[in-house]
Parts: structure tokens; sequence; C-alpha cells
């Protein structure tokens, strides 16, 4: 595997009992892109980004994350938000940022108040009194707040209403380390294509297409969201 990516994936197969939720899967992914993982509900999303994570390790196959196999070794470069809320209920906003400075050494408390300002979350908030809009937008900051290698962001718009889409996608852009990588899970195209740099569509565990935007918007005269309603109808 080449030092030139910092995702990279060998016929990655995951099976849970006898489906496969991810099948033969290779992916070479680069720093500086930003890349939409992009598939219906039950599609694979979720179960690649935890084995990226290090979450689900009896699969078959190859990963590495900067040339580190997945486990103790990648986690230092990886920031990630799950697509559900993993904070006792009773926490508050601050606990959960006093948690993140003691864990990782790259985060920063002044970047992840100045990201509550603009998210519109309270960090005195507990996660009892915050709706779910709230509390993944108070993630979102968390995760965006560290200075990662690669940020992974599991369905980061997927519980927040469509008027909020915008500034999340316009936040998450302005906030991410640019030399990173960050990979977004959705089933909602029309709301990050703006964004995006590579689109990877994941149908049944396979990847059936992973291209440059722009060389698919050409290629195919209409957007990746016409593209994906067509693929997946």
């Amino acid at each position: 595997m080449s030092n030139e990516y910092l995702i990279q994936t060998r016929q990655l197969t995951k099976s849970y009992f006898s489906k496969k939720a991810i099948d033969q899967v290779n992916l070479d992914l680069k720093k500086g892109r930003i890349i939409g993982l992009c598939g219906p509900n039950g599609s694979g999303k979720t179960t690649l980004i935890k084995i990226l994570v290090g979450l689900l390790r009896d699969y078959k196959g190859e990963v590495k994350i900067n040339n580190a196999h997945v486990g103790y070794e990648s986690l230092p470069f990886i920031s990630y938000l799950p697509d559900t809320t993993y904070f006792e209920k009773n926490m508050k906003g601050t606990q959960c940022i006093e948690l993140f400075e003691d864990m990782y050494s790259d985060f920063n408390k002044e970047k992840m108040l100045e990201l509550c300002q603009v998210l519109e979350v309270s960090p005195e908030d507990t996660f009892r009194t915050m709706s779910k809009g709230m509390q993944e937008k108070f993630q979102l900051a968390l995760v965006l707040s560290r200075k990662a290698m690669v940020y992974l962001l599991d369905e980061p718009i997927g519980g927040v209403d469509p008027a909020s889409r915008e500034k999340i996608m316009n936040t998450i852009l302005s906030s991410y380390a640019k030399d990173s990588l960050l990979l977004i899970s959705t089933h909602l195209i029309a709301d990050i294509e703006p964004v995006l740099d590579e689109v990877i569509f994941l149908k049944n565990g396979q990847v059936v297409l992973h291209e440059d935007c722009d060389e698919l918007r050409q290629r195919e005269q209409k957007s990746i969201d016409a593209h994906f309603r067509e693929v997946f109808r």
C-alpha cells in the first residue's frame, strides 16, 4: 500500500451471518479531498465507517489509515462522528468538552466554543435538554475541533431540519483541516454535493462508483444527486 493515500482498503469484506454488509471493497483515498460516501439505508455505509474507525474487527481483507493498521496505531489520526448520540443524558456540554480535552491532544477548546456559537448550541445545557438536532450539532463541533488527518462523519445532517443543513455544511467546510481527508456518509446527496470533490456510491455493500465529481457531472451531464437517483431507483 502507498504513502500517497490516507485511507486504503483491499478486498474488504464484512459479513453478518450469511449476509455480506461490505463486499470486496477496494478504496484509495487521498488527503486534501472531501469525499461523499453515498447510498441508501442498509447499503453498508455505517459498517464501512466502523471498520475504518476500528469499532468492527472481524472482517476479511486489509485496511490502512495513514499507512498504519486499523486499531491503536490509527486512532490518533481519526476524528469520528457516529450516527448516534454517545454521551450520557445527564452530562453537560462542558463535561463533554473536558472529556475531549483529556482524551485528545489535538483538541482545540477555543475552536469548540466558537463552533458552539456558530451552530447555536450551549455547552451549559445537558444532553437531556438538547433536541436531537442540537445533540448532533454539538457532537459535530467536538469532532471538528480536533486537528486530525482523517475526519469520518456518519450522517452529520441526518437529524437536523433542512434549514440548518446549509449552515452545518458551511461549518464543516470552514472548520476541518484542509490538508486532511474528510469522508461524509449520507443519503442526502443534494445537501452535500456542492462541497464534494469525489463521490463513492455504495450499493449492497459494493462500490458501484468512485469518481471525481466534476468528471462525473461532465460525463453524465447531470448532477450527482440526479445520477444517484438513477443508480438507486
